[in-house]
């Protein structure tokens, strides 16, 4: 009887040995797949950002408006963010499929220094806020000037109809040339314009949507943390198995 007793144990726990391998492999496929599906949505996201960029660059040269400041337009931003979510993202679906833990391990380092980098300029953006906003009065109306110099005035007509405004402060800063697309009437006698600057109507905007850029913001740093752990967890998964860097 004892002896029976004892190879029923014994078989019971070579049975719940067998379990756990089988669910731990699951659960490393479950992640997995999850993680591949995950980078794959987000490449595409980037693929779209990064079309959108170069639309905007081909169809809106926005450097007539902010001639100093021309690199930072929005054209190269999304340029530069789509390019740099793509790489990312592909790092993160070769590294999971394939389970190589040195691609995954640079996901994760490539997230955390991303992270931090939005971390740091969303708090210089709250620390510096006037004199960025002086900076970009100062660059539009170096930009306003040169558009008079030059009579090419299609990029701030494109602002000015979709912003509603005029000029940088108002209609003067046009002097006597003033573009169409300033007036709510050109008919009339005197011609009506539009009272709002540019500049005004900027501000207003990003005050309007603040909440909304940090929910963002906020939103995107947790997706990074969670792509942080999936990573590392399938890193330490893969670490185990003892299949680091088969391709």
């Amino acid at each position: 009887m004892l002896l029976m007793s004892r190879k029923r144990k014994l078989f019971s726990q070579s049975r719940s040995d067998l379990k756990c391998p089988r669910m731990a492999q699951g659960c490393l496929k479950c992640l997995k797949y999850t993680m591949c599906f995950a980078n794959f949505l987000i490449f595409m996201s980037g693929v779209a950002v990064l079309g959108f960029g170069v639309y905007m660059t081909v169809n809106f040269k926005m450097t007539a408006l902010t001639p100093t400041l021309a690199s930072f337009n929005l054209a190269n931003m999304l340029l530069v963010s789509g390019i740099i979510v793509t790489c990312v993202s592909f790092l993160g679906f070769l590294g999971a499929l394939k389970e190589n833990r040195c691609i995954l391990l640079t996901f994760f380092l490539l997230l955390f220094i991303l992270m931090l980098v939005e971390l740091t300029a969303a708090c210089l953006l709250l620390m510096y806020e006037g004199e960025i906003g002086a900076m970009v009065k100062e660059d539009l109306t170096k930009g306003l000037e040169k558009a008079k110099g030059s009579n090419s005035t299609s990029d701030w007509d494109m602002v000015q109809k979709t912003l509603d405004c005029c000029g940088v402060n108002n209609v003067t800063d046009w002097g006597s040339v003033v573009p169409a697309t300033c007036c709510l009437d050109c008919d009339a006698t005197p011609p009506t314009y539009r009272t709002k600057g540019c500049l005004v109507k900027l501000k207003n905007w990003f005050e309007e949507n603040f909440l909304t850029i940090g929910i963002s913001v906020i939103v995107l740093c947790i997706i990074e943390v969670l792509g942080m752990c999936f990573a590392m967890t399938l890193f330490c998964h893969i670490s185990r198995s003892g299949l680091g860097y088969k391709l």
